[in-house]
């Protein structure tokens, strides 16, 4: 890992109606549109639904590293993240994630450090951390 700080840059180009192009160098362009909650057509990714699988990713990503570190053997992670949008005190924001990882070991995989890797990769995830709203992390781990 390079020492910190680390700095991202993306670059979002829109005319008055449209998609909106989000791009960082290096990486392929993505097409964003609001989301359909905001009359937007729904077929694109949105800021919301980027912000929700910033959060899956980030999870999953940090659960890598730690498995690693941990040498727990595992063959799948599934994460799904709802994020919560509403008004609150007169701003709307979002108001609470919940976050399920599905976690599958190998036989002979032991859940209860499965279980434990899931939560400190919740408290290590650096998207979680720089949110204001709070995170609910469910586990399930199965062996086999």
């Amino acid at each position: 890992m390079q020492p910190f700080p680390h700095h991202y840059a993306v670059l979002a180009n829109a005319a008055t109606d449209g998609e909106v192009e989000l791009a960082s160098a290096g990486l392929a362009s993505l097409a964003s549109a609001a989301p359909v909650e905001f009359d937007g057509p729904g077929d694109r990714w949105s800021p919301e639904t980027l912000l929700v699988a910033a959060i899956a990713d980030c999870f999953v990503l940090t659960f890598r590293a730690i498995a690693r570190a941990s040498k727990l053997e595992w063959t799948r992670l599934a994460c799904e993240v709802h994020g919560t949008l509403d008004r609150a005190a007169g701003v709307t924001r979002f108001t609470g994630f919940a976050v399920r990882a599905r976690l599958a070991l190998p036989a002979g995989g032991n859940e209860a450090t499965g279980k434990r890797l899931l939560e400190k990769a919740e408290k290590g995830c650096l998207v979680t951390n720089s949110l204001a709203a709070p995170v609910a992390l469910a586990t399930e781990v199965s062996v086999g």
